[in-house]
């Protein structure tokens, strides 16, 4: 295909919600060797995918005379889970001082999704040439960190004798904390709580991201400025001090840090002038606070389960106005919410393999009804390889069922809770299981399945609901706790809300990948809230 070279592109590729970003480190093993005097001088470009032509994002450095290169030039791309980012990893060999790239010679490349790189944190593939052919024995290496300082910074601060300065009582302290900025003055921060009349506060403990504070760096000097408040907005100055973060983690449970507060006016005026009185940092923590990514790149998996609603409210798959009918272009609206959603989390599952359940059919050979019963028929193994499999074993047992009823949604959610809660036994964040639940309608047994959510809402587990064909949503809406807590007819709360619901029929006319946006949104914030809550660190992290 031919390259089109945009050294910069027009704004910035992907949506404006972007999680973070990652830094992408790239090496060539074994490339083609194209000089006949020397070997190549590589170079690497960066490509995404963008309304489907490819884009130029960046290139690396040129690695003189070299067929195993290690280029110190890293690639940062903005990283969005709910969106398949495809990307394309060229290299040449440099030959001329052209930028233009059908002027080098072309050594190979690679094509993967950004998905597929941060779950597996680092992967080694064959180069190809363009006509797909492996590229001698060139291999490409590219290795995925995430690019942001995810330390948090918790600070307990209290006074002792502080300044009196209200005529007619004491003070009401407040601190504020301030870094030096760019330009040389001080940057605020942070500022505590007022706590009225006393000369001894007590701060409530607060946590600012440690970038904030002293842009990271332990070793910054930051101010603190204590005042005393006054409504009109006049507030008097007590004292300040200057110290850093390093000095403040010396502070321990049983043994605070005292910091003399000073008022350098006084401290001119006044020979025998000690302090405005002591600021003591009563405790002072680092920790991380753990993003979406960092759990995916410490090697959690996510398991994706998908549930088929085959009641007959659909209609007869033969007929046209059936919602299971596969039209001409071999689709319908249960087949386009798979692969929206599939296409996307299947790049955080090692083996691919997926299990695919049905409900509210009549099976052969004695057309008993079943509420999860295997798509491929195999009920000891319900796994499809990838999204394709899916495809392929919904398409397949749609002549050998009858369409009957209810819609019962409680034993698929049971039936994947079950896997959830055995994970739970590994206590660690290694594993995340999704359940997609394909439907038309009303659920028959909605206190089961209220109470089956409740209880998953437990464990590491989220349920996403698409709702085909143009029926009444209400109780779906119920079950998507995002405007009320969901409670189970015991009365017990859910933890935490985990159902995403959508309607298909929302998304008809739009783009296919804005349905994955709509469905996967709070996808990455019920992972980490699961994990935190848990008190989970992912499972490669570093101490803070």
């Amino acid at each position: 295909m031919a390259y089109t070279v945009t050294p910069t592109p027009a704004g910035p590729v992907g949506s404006q919600y972007c999680v973070c970003k990652v830094e992408l480190s790239v090496c060539g093993q074994n490339l083609l060797d194209r000089d006949v005097t020397s070997k190549s001088d590589p170079f690497c470009v960066l490509f995404m995918e963008v309304d489907g032509k490819w884009v130029e994002l960046d290139r690396t450095e040129t690695a003189v005379n070299n067929l195993n290169p290690a280029f110190a030039k890293k690639f940062i791309v903005d990283y969005h889970f709910e969106e398949v980012q495809k990307l394309k990893f060229a290299l040449f060999d440099q030959d001329k001082s052209s930028m233009q790239l059908y002027e080098h010679d072309f050594l190979g490349e690679f094509s993967c999704t950004l998905g597929m790189i941060v779950s597996s944190k680092k992967i080694t593939r064959t180069l190809l040439l363009g006509n797909g052919k492996p590229a001698g024995k060139g291999m490409i290496t590219i290795a995925a960190q995430e690019l942001s300082d995810n330390r948090v910074i918790t600070l307990s601060m209290a006074g002792r004798k502080l300044d009196k300065k209200d005529l007619f009582g004491k003070s009401d302290p407040f601190l504020e904390f301030y870094k030096p900025g760019d330009d040389g003055k001080w940057m605020l921060v942070h500022r505590t709580e007022v706590i009225k009349y006393t000369l001894d506060p007590v701060w409530k403990p607060f946590t600012v991201p440690l970038v904030s504070l002293c842009d990271g760096d332990v070793e910054k000097l930051i101010k603190v400025m204590c005042y005393d408040y006054d409504s009109d907005g006049g507030h008097d100055f007590i004292g300040e001090l200057q110290t850093s973060v390093a000095r403040m983690c010396e502070a321990q449970d049983a043994f605070p840090l005292e910091l003399e507060c000073i008022n350098p006016k006084k401290q001119k005026k006044k020979k025998n002038y000690k302090n405005s009185g002591i600021i003591i940092v009563k405790s002072c923590k680092i920790t991380r606070d753990f993003s979406f990514l960092d759990y995916i790149l410490g090697g959690c998996q996510l398991m994706f389960t998908v549930g088929i609603d085959f009641t007959a409210s659909n209609g007869n798959p033969r007929d046209p106005s059936s919602l299971h009918y596969i039209n001409p272009m071999g689709t319908n609206e249960y087949l386009s919410a798979i692969w929206a959603v599939g296409q996307i989390i299947q790049d955080y599952d090692s083996d691919k393999m997926f299990p695919a359940l049905g409900f509210g059919a009549q099976l052969p050979p004695d057309w008993k009804v079943s509420h999860e019963f295997a798509i491929n028929f195999n009920p000891t193994n319900p796994f499809c390889s990838g999204v394709e499999g899916i495809v392929q074993a919904y398409s397949a047992c749609l002549p050998h069922i009858r369409f009957y009823g209810p819609t019962n949604f409680s034993p698929i959610v049971n039936h994947v809770a079950r896997f959830a809660a055995q994970a739970t036994q590994q206590e660690a964040a290694s594993q995340y299981f999704i359940l997609l639940i394909i439907t038309d309608g009303v659920i028959s047994d909605m206190d089961e399945t209220r109470h089956a959510v409740v209880q998953a809402s437990k464990l590491p587990m989220s349920i996403i609901i698409v709702g085909v064909g143009n029926a009444d949503f209400a109780a779906m809406e119920f079950l998507d706790g995002d405007s009320r807590v969901l409670r189970s007819y015991t009365g017990e709360e859910a933890v935490r809300d985990i159902v995403q619901f959508v309607p298909f029929r929302d998304f008809r006319n739009a783009p296919k990948e804005t349905l994955a946006k709509a469905v996967l949104a709070e996808l990455p914030q019920q992972v980490v809230q699961y994990f935190k809550h848990q008190n989970l660190p992912p499972i490669n992290s570093e101490p803070a």
